[in-house]
């Protein structure tokens, strides 16, 4: 009896200094949607992090992404959330940062790393705080088939005439279609398209921010010549483009049926596992040779920090680690397609990746000009970009009557800041 009494005595013991080692870790959670990342966080960026900073363990807690949005407003509001909050572009986490969920992170060691451009998805209005660590984004440009350019004997085109001659030469062959792009489901057609191209026309950021503050308006030529060059791509898109939906592009670009493919980089690892064929990038062709080019280097997901989090020191700790030039090679290359925000270049393992990336070193990066301010009211201009795109490329509305229906939408609602 009495050696049993020792031995539950010895074993309360041991289990109570355990308890206590225990208690000395930290454990940070992170909330987000990339619920496919699962893996990563798992095996490559938590592992990174745990072997420099022993005493602080992560645990990466994802939701569907259809669910996170509603899931994570309800946690806050309860004080549940994890310490790490994955961040969506602008305006969801505006609101959240707006509310105190999110703590400014304009201070903090790391941030030096990123541009303006990079930071203001999670920038307020006025420019004076930053709520979110910039983490990726993703690039638009186009994808094509090398065995077919090859084949036809086409250089990778740079300016509007050589693309248009290297769409008329593939057309003309008749083996592929030129262009594997549908507008049924409209994003395709401002997504890809107007976004895609429309840059080079109203010089990225110089056009974007003069929009925001009432200096350009949707009908000015800057703005109506890409939906110019846009209506052009019609006879060139194969059969039946209007009823051919986004999965449809995909298939037809894959299966080796089209030679060019209008693209953002998240395409890449699904391209590198379903296509036979060897693939290049090239960025928005330029009106004329020697002109800037420009590209849309959309901010995409960010980490920002539960302003109620119990462990605010160790948690800044993970946010300067996801700031670090470190975790901008891990992650970038671990999801290829998803591009570090960090101001120090990334060399990328895949090439196709590596090509879209090298881009920011020729080219001036903006973003999707509907997403920052301008898609708050009703309509929605992101999304009547959306229809008023195809309908262009359709040829249902005229370049000229899309510039004059988005801006009279946009004018409903929206009073520049004086």
């Amino acid at each position: 009896m009495t050696r049993t009494i020792k031995a539950l005595l010895l074993t309360t013991s041991v289990l109570g200094m355990t308890g206590i080692a225990q208690a000395a870790d930290v454990t940070l959670t992170i909330e987000s949607w990339r619920n496919d990342d699962l893996s990563i966080w798992q095996e490559k960026l938590i592992p990174a992090f745990e072997a420099k900073n022993p005493g602080i363990k992560v645990v990466f807690s994802p939701t569907a992404p259809t669910e996170y949005n509603a899931a994570l407003n309800a946690k806050l509001d309860a004080g549940s959330a994890g310490d790490l909050i994955s961040c969506r572009p602008f305006d969801a986490s505006l609101e959240l940062y707006s509310k105190k969920h999110l703590a400014d992170l304009t201070g903090l060691a790391g941030m030096e790393n990123f541009s303006d451009v990079a930071k203001a998805a999670w920038t307020t209005d006025d420019g004076k705080a930053s709520f979110c660590v910039p983490m990726a984004s993703v690039i638009h440009g186009f994808i094509y088939n090398k065995d077919a350019f090859d084949k036809l004997g086409i250089a990778v085109p740079k300016t509007n005439d050589e693309f248009f001659a290297a769409l008329d030469k593939i057309k003309a062959d008749g083996t592929y279609v030129p262009m594997a792009m549908g507008t049924k489901d409209l994003w395709e057609a401002a997504t890809m398209g107007y976004q895609n191209i429309g840059p080079t026309y109203w010089k990225g950021e110089e056009g974007r921010l003069a929009l925001i503050k009432g200096e350009q308006k949707l009908t000015d030529a800057d703005w109506v010549e890409p939906y110019r060059v846009l209506a052009k791509w019609k006879p060139y898109l194969g059969d039946g483009f209007e009823a051919q939906t986004y999965p449809d592009s995909q298939n037809m670009f894959t299966l080796g049926r089209a030679a060019i493919y209008p693209a953002g980089s998240w395409e890449i690892s699904q391209f590198n596992s379903q296509a036979d064929f060897k693939m290049g990038a090239f960025p928005p062709p330029v009106q004329k040779d020697g002109d800037t080019c420009y590209i849309s280097d959309h901010n995409d997901i960010g980490m920002g920090l539960n302003a109620k989090s119990g462990h605010q020191e160790e948690a800044k700790k993970f946010l300067s680690w996801v700031a670090s030039p470190e975790f901008a090679e891990i992650y970038a290359n671990a999801l290829p397609g998803f591009f570090s925000l960090n101001s120090t270049a990334v060399k990328m393992s895949d090439p196709l990746a590596q090509e879209f990336v090298s881009w920011r070193e020729k080219c001036k990066p903006t973003i999707r000009s509907t997403y920052q301010i301008l898609s708050r009211g009703t309509p929605n201009l992101e999304n009547e970009t959306w229809v008023e795109s195809a309908n262009v490329i359709n040829g249902t509305d005229t370049p000229e009557q899309a510039g004059e229906k988005l801006q009279k939408g946009l004018d409903s609602w929206y009073k520049p800041a004086k």
